[in-house]
């Protein structure tokens, strides 16, 4: 059986403080640490092969605390480019080519892969604004569909769609083939970089999507059986 499994981030600050986080990179609170080793043993029965997160240190470390209960340990994977082999005098990125490609430890790891196609909603005029002000000053209906709806999204910030257009071909290339290949994938990312893979996963209408929302740090299980991938309900 090969499962792809989507896991929001568990509680961040700005989470704490019900401020729109967006891109803020912000770190996971005390509870936060603790709802990702409870998914972590809640997952402990897949041994997963692959592993994706966005850039953000919120979704990263949930990822690093969920796959500290595996059996391999996760290893991040530097693409090859700045990061890899710069800064240090009279060496280039070959000569520390381990530090960026885990293919050389085969089967023993869980490489992890970073990539900001997974980052969660730019916020726009409303990023790192306290929810409740927000509210009160655009009422509950417009932040709802700034927030929720397919099509528009906060003034100066993205919509849902936008966000597809990133997240769902990068899935359809980089993640999916995987899962097709008979490995058990992880994808720890954010609210709406995740209601844009379900909503593409799943065939979700766009009027329907608004009523999606995922909780923190509480896994969403597929399993991928007869060319497709369908919701593991137990």
């Amino acid at each position: 059986m090969t499962y792809l499994v989507l896991v929001r981030h568990g509680e961040a600050r700005l989470n704490l403080e019900k401020r729109f986080a967006g891109w803020l990179d912000t770190p996971l609170t005390e509870k936060g640490i603790e709802d990702a080793l409870r998914c972590a043993s809640d997952l402990e029965g897949i041994d997963f092969d692959l592993a994706f997160t966005s850039r953000l240190v919120r979704a990263r470390e949930t990822l690093l605390l969920i796959l500290s209960k595996q059996k391999k340990p996760g290893f991040m994977v530097h693409e090859p480019g700045a990061e890899a082999g710069a800064g240090l005098e009279g060496e280039t990125a070959s000569h520390r080519e381990w530090y960026s490609w885990p293919e050389k430890l085969g089967d023993e790891v869980i490489p992890i892969y970073s990539n900001e196609a997974l980052n969660e909603r730019y916020y726009g005029l409303l990023q790192g604004k306290k929810k409740k002000k927000m509210k009160e000053k655009y009422g509950d209906e417009q932040i709802f569909i700034w927030c929720r709806s397919f099509e528009t999204g906060p003034p100066g910030g993205e919509s849902l769609k936008d966000i597809s257009t990133r997240a769902v071909p990068f899935f359809e290339k980089e993640i999916l083939p995987a899962v097709k290949e008979g490995k058990n994938v992880i994808i720890c990312a954010h609210q709406n970089s995740l209601r844009a893979l379900i909503k593409h996963i799943e065939n979700i209408s766009d009027e329907a999507i608004p009523s999606v929302a995922l909780a923190t740090a509480t896994p969403l299980i597929y399993r991928y059986s007869e060319g497709r991938l369908v919701k593991d309900k137990s």
